[in-house]
């Protein structure tokens, strides 16, 4: 895979991330994916990875700014910087109440990908910041 079909590829999951089209997602992701998000446990395969998305689209409205999209030279490992800008809909197990509280933080997300697809995303993001934000 190029740097620029890498590049392409991941602005288009970002690009599905925020037109809410799970389907697409997933259609961009290997069947082994594994997936660690900012704080908690690797997930993997494509059933987890949907079910997580699944839970997020309930408990987060949640639009991503500010991309800006890195690869390296080979196009088997890609990064991204962006802008979170949320809307707390419903109670997530473990954290603040939510009752609408908006939100915005930086995140980074680091990519894997092989054959074509994304085989692996990791997530990162200031948990206390965003705690602090649905607490104020």
């Amino acid at each position: 895979m190029s740097n620029p079909t890498t590049l392409a590829l991941i602005k288009s999951y970002y690009a599905a991330f925020n037109a809410g089209d799970a389907e697409q997602m997933l259609s961009m992701v290997s069947d082994d994916i594994a997936h660690d998000v900012n704080q908690g446990d690797r997930r993997s395969g494509k059933t987890l990875f949907a079910e997580f998305n699944a839970h997020m689209t309930r408990c987060y409205k949640e639009e991503l700014t500010d991309i800006v999209v890195f690869a390296d030279e080979t196009g088997t490992r890609a990064a991204a910087e962006f802008t979170v800008n949320g809307t707390y809909l419903s109670t997530d197990e473990g954290l603040p109440e939510a009752n609408g509280q908006t939100y915005r933080l930086p995140a980074g997300t680091f990519f894997d990908l092989k054959e074509g697809k994304i085989s692996r995303i990791t997530t990162y993001y200031n948990l206390e910041d965003w705690i602090a934000q649905v607490n104020a």
